[in-house]
């Protein structure tokens, strides 16, 4: 871990925010920070959360669960999102422990999630991830089939989908792919956009992001 003290990173990476906000004509206060703390120790987690930092994210259901149930008990007011991807094996695990869920991209996961909620009587909310980039290699639905699943997870599943998230490929310009997954929300109804990291979120507020994925700003590089 390459050593971001967070203490002084947050306030930082709050003002880039706001200030990108106000350039494009929007409110600081409609864009949430989700402090992505995957591998990063208890101890700066500790640190971001006597900061005022309230929303975090994690990649994995597994490290999660080792990490945040004694976190979210001594802070019974944070709010934690699955941004990475979820494996039906792990869906009773992700219903009990996290509040937003960033990843629901095909009908097995929707199913698992209906049947899940159903049972545990939580209803976390939910993300449906595009492949905006149309790649193999990354999880979610590709925009063409993206009307049809949420459409589906809706009504057939009724599962409580707020918004959609996006990954864009490395190599290309990010800002294709945020006008894209922000007209796919438009056109469904959808008032989330997840999309935005350490390297990007400005020009993603710039199309609307209301949430932004922000951890090698904040902790530092991982190693």
């Amino acid at each position: 871990m390459g050593g971001a003290d967070v203490t002084s990173s947050l306030p930082a990476v709050m003002r880039d925010i706001a200030d990108a906000a106000q350039r494009a004509g929007r409110d600081p206060a409609s864009v949430k920070l989700i402090a992505v703390s995957k591998t990063v120790p208890e101890q700066s987690v500790e640190e971001a959360i006597e900061s005022g930092q309230r929303r975090f994210g994690e990649n994995r259901v597994q490290e999660a669960k080792a990490k945040w149930p004694a976190l979210k008990e001594r802070h019974p007011d944070l709010e934690l999102h699955l941004v990475g991807p979820l494996q039906s094996n792990k869906v009773r695990d992700a219903v009990q422990l996290f509040d937003v869920i960033h990843s629901v991209d095909r009908p097995k996961i929707a199913a698992a999630l209906a049947e899940e909620m159903k049972r545990a009587g939580k209803r976390p909310r939910l993300l449906v991830q595009v492949n905006t980039g149309e790649e193999p290699q990354k999880a979610g639905v590709a925009p063409q089939e993206a009307d049809a699943f949420i459409k589906e997870a809706r009504e057939r599943y009724g599962l409580p989908v707020q918004g959609l998230m996006c990954i864009p490929p490395l190599e290309e310009e990010p800002a294709m792919h945020f006008a894209l997954l922000a007209k796919i929300a438009a056109r469904n109804g959808l008032t989330e956009l997840s999309m935005g990291m350490s390297d990007d979120f400005e020009t993603a507020i710039r199309f609307g992001a209301t949430q932004v994925r922000v951890g090698s700003a904040l902790f530092g590089a991982r190693l």
